[in-house]
């Protein structure tokens, strides 16, 4: 079988500008975009980066080259390329951006007509046609049309706005990270009724003021201005703003799994997340009579499930939500706009997160060569489950994953990027954790070595 080379990683291409990442693949995108797409517009928008105007004008290039018409959003957030490829019942969306990576990095993600991210499937066809070069080039007479659509932006508000029920009254910090949502995320909560301060909300592709990455490490100055000031909250995005982190009243990043919890809680009914979530989105859920189902890790597969579910809302612990009633595209705005909501009618985020139970996790890596990980996971997969009297489920969705009768879960489960299988856990309490660490990391690396030997 003919080996054709991988683009595409959990979220889109991304990489280093000038390495992986240059206006010629971004041009090659464009044309497998458009060779593909059926007959109807194609949405592209892209992030503040130094280099994504460039690129966006690559990929503008190749889908003119196949007779698409664009339709240019100009510098917007994912969510809201996602929403308007739905919304203008467009046949694809484009979007120029490197999410969380810092400056020097860019990448492409791509959309279905749904708002959907491209499932694998769909990407392996990207990549074939690129790597023949099999692209459908119209004759000079039929090369598509391009249109801006700024104007689409209070469409997008109005909705959002429509979707949510804020009273005026909470005090709101907002760190944009100079990312694309600077200007668009403070507005949508003030105009929800917020007061609202702001932190690096100004576009800048060299994000002067922290990285993009919405990390507790990158986050001290929120955690400190929400506290001096006595803010309810704050929220922060990463570059492109399909995510979400909060900071409750007390000035501490929320925990991410507890956050999700509370939220699918108050979301109620089916809730997908994926297989490395904490265990305190089950006792929450369990509270409203609502269901947990766990995928693969990536919000595709989260997406993928809900759509198959019918699901009320899904997401990562990562901070990327899917409100299916709005879109099926992650969206950081919608999910700070719940995170509020959630304040105002259940009281300060910090008795919140409290009163959730905290499990003790443990998460270690263990080298292992790439051409190894498949047989040693199906070792794994037979193994893991004989080390435990008092399973509750076995889950082999990604990697396996063991729910043990307390609530105790482990889950073994090899990095698709780097050369190592990754053990997460958490225990009941301490000594449960340590219990089920020294376990499982014995039986992995035993095998790994029955493997090198």
């Amino acid at each position: 079988m003919e080996e054709i080379p991988q683009l595409f990683g959990t979220s889109g291409i991304r990489g280093r500008l000038g390495e992986k990442i240059n206006p010629e693949l971004a041009l090659k995108v464009g044309l497998a975009v458009g060779t593909v797409a059926g007959e109807g517009k194609i949405v592209v928008g892209h992030d503040p980066r130094t280099s994504s105007p460039m690129l966006s004008l690559a990929v503008k290039a190749g889908i003119l080259q196949c007779g698409k018409d664009v339709l240019d959003l100009g510098m917007v957030p994912t969510p809201v390329v996602g929403y308007a490829t739905q919304y203008l019942g467009a046949q694809a969306g484009v979007m120029i951006t490197a999410s969380h990576n810092p400056s020097p990095y860019n990448g492409i993600k791509l959309w279905n007509p749904n708002g959907m991210a491209y499932k694998q499937e769909q990407e392996r066809v990207i990549e074939r046609i690129i790597h023949h070069e099999s692209f459908k080039r119209v004759s000079w007479d039929l090369i598509g049309k391009s249109k801006d659509i700024n104007n689409f932006i209070s469409i997008y508000v109005e909705n959002l706005l429509d979707l949510v029920k804020i009273k005026p009254g909470l005090k709101v910090v907002v760190d944009c990270g100079s990312g694309a949502a600077s200007y668009l995320s403070p507005l949508i909560i003030r105009k929800s009724g917020c007061e609202v301060l702001t932190l690096n909300s100004q576009p800048d592709g060299f994000f002067p003021g922290r990285d993009p990455e919405p990390s507790q490490k990158n986050l001290g100055e929120l955690m400190r201005v929400v506290k001096a000031t006595g803010a309810d909250l704050g929220l922060a995005h990463d570059g492109d703003a399909d995510r979400m982190v909060a900071v409750d009243d007390k000035g501490r990043m929320a925990d991410f799994d507890k956050l999700l919890a509370l939220v699918s809680a108050q979301r109620g009914g089916t809730v997908v997340t994926t297989v490395d979530a904490s265990a305190a989105i089950d006792h929450s859920l369990k509270e409203v009579q609502g269901k947990v189902d766990r995928t693969k890790v990536g919000d595709v597969h989260v997406a993928t499930r809900i759509s198959q579910l019918k699901a009320n809302f899904g997401g990562e612990p990562s901070g990327t939500w899917i409100h299916p009633e709005f879109c099926m595209c992650p969206d950081g705005i919608l999910s700070g706009l719940r995170v509020i909501e959630l304040v105002q009618e259940n009281g300060p985020l910090s008795q919140l997160l409290d009163e959730l139970p905290t499990y003790p996790t443990r998460r270690v890596t263990v080298n292992c060569q790439d051409e190894d990980k498949k047989s040693i996971m199906q070792e794994m997969e037979k193994k893991l489950p004989q080390l435990f009297s008092d399973i509750k489920d076995v889950n082999p969705i990604d990697g396996v994953r063991l729910t043990l009768n307390d609530d105790s879960w482990v889950l073994v489960r090899p990095s698709g990027t780097e050369s190592f299988i990754r053990i997460t856990l958490e225990g009941k309490n301490e000594k449960r954790a340590r219990e089920i660490h020294e376990k499982s990391k014995k039986l992995l690396e035993g095998t790994i070595k029955s493997f090198e030997g």
